[in-house]
Order: C-alpha cells, then sequence, then structure tokens
C-alpha cells in the first residue's frame, strides 16, 4: 500500500482511508438493509438489539477521545457529543425503540459473533490510547451511517423506529459532527510515520467491514 501523499492522489486523508476500504464502504452506504430502514420497511428488532449492545464500548471509546486528543479544542466536542447525544439522545431512543419492540432495554441477550468482534476493535482502540486510531474507528462508525442516512428523503417514515433513527444520523448536526471527526484525521494523518498511517489505515479498514456485516446479520444473511 502506498503511502498517503506518495501517489498521484489528490485527496484528503480521510477520504483516502474511505476510498481504500472500497468495495466494503460502498456496502455499508448502500446496503439492502439501510435502504430498508430509509423506506419504513426493515425488521429493527433483531438490529436493535444488537446495536444496543455497543453504547457501553461506544461511550467509554469517546471518553478515550477526550482522554488522547491533542489539545482542549479537540477534547470539547468529543465531550459534547457524550454527554448531549451518545448518553441522551440515543440512550433514550434505544430505550423507547426497544419497549416499543417489546425487549427489555436492561437485559443482556446474547451478541452475535460480529457483535462481539466490533466490540471487541472499539475496546482495543480504547485501550491502545492511539488518538488517530482512535478517531478511525469513531469515524466510520458515524460516517458510514451519515452516508446511508443521507439518503433518506422527505417525507421520512412516520413510525418513530425508522424516523428518529434517520434523524439521529443526519441533519446539521450531526454533519458537523462528523465533519469534526474526518477533519481530525486530515489535520493528524498525513504526518504520521508510515506505520502509523498503516495502523490507521487497518482499524479503519476493518471497522468498515465490521460495518457491513453487522448490516448483513441484520439483514439474516
Amino acid at each position: 500500500m502506498t503511502r498517503y501523499g506518495e501517489g498521484p492522489e489528490t485527496a484528503t486523508f480521510s477520504e483516502w482511508l474511505r476510498a481504500s476500504s472500497e468495495p466494503d464502504w460502498s456496502a455499508v452506504v448502500g446496503h439492502p438493509f439501510a435502504t430498508a430502514i430509509i423506506r419504513g420497511e426493515a425488521d429493527m428488532r433483531r438490529y436493535l438489539v444488537q446495536d444496543f449492545q455497543f453504547v457501553d464500548s461506544f461511550t467509554a471509546l469517546l471518553g478515550a477521545a477526550v482522554a488522547a486528543a491533542d489539545s482542549f479544542e479537540a477534547r470539547v466536542p468529543f465531550g459534547r457529543f457524550l454527554g448531549q447525544i451518545a448518553t441522551d439522545e440515543e440512550r433514550g431512543y434505544f430505550h423507547r425503540a426497544l419497549a416499543a419492540l417489546g425487549e427489555d432495554p436492561t437485559a443482556a441477550p446474547e451478541p452475535e459473533p460480529v457483535t462481539t468482534e466490533f466490540r471487541a476493535l472499539m475496546d482495543e482502540a480504547r485501550a491502545g490510547q492511539d488518538y488517530p486510531v482512535i478517531l478511525a474507528v469513531l469515524c466510520v462508525a458515524e460516517w458510514s451511517y451519515l452516508g446511508w442516512a443521507s439518503r433518506a428523503r422527505e417525507p421520512l417514515p412516520e413510525g418513530f423506529l425508522y424516523r428518529e433513527w434517520i434523524e439521529l444520523h443526519e441533519g446539521p448536526d450531526f454533519r458537523a459532527w462528523v465533519g469534526f471527526l474526518r477533519g481530525e484525521l486530515d489535520r493528524l494523518g498525513p504526518a504520521l510515520p508510515a506505520t502509523a498511517q498503516a495502523h490507521v489505515l487497518d482499524a479503519f479498514r476493518r471497522a468498515t467491514v465490521l460495518e457491513r456485516r453487522f448490516f448483513d446479520m441484520a439483514a439474516g444473511n
């Protein structure tokens, strides 16, 4: 793999990561299950039960980003997102959605293999305290969801299970959040040594593959 900046590419570092993760990236953004969510036709039970299993690891990863970031200015958006979104709006959605589906939000269901692997990747990035790697895993989780949610068109599905899930991953605030994550990668990535760039790319690719496999699982594949 050519190091970023040594090839003919003119893209930003985050775009280079995304392009280097094809065809899995496009498979996530255009996944049939994501399309079914947009249309209000997806069976959300298995998907949300498993997705809720990420909340603790994702919250811990955001906390690791606060600790590992290299400036106060970089720490603030993580803290804001952690307090306002991850532990409030999104957690609140999960509790209401799972209750509406007849599931107990306090239960601990058996995780699917891909769920276990994705949590392990988040925990690995958290424990490593490598800020660019943490950014890579977070960026895949958020940017890929913005990718499919931004394909939704008004009117959104009436059912709150679909409408609110789409709205959580699309809109000015979420776009700004994804822009921040990408901007941090673009700021730090080009100056990283080749071995460090390879570690970031590996984390980005692994996360992208797991996102695709998670949608496959939700679709019953």
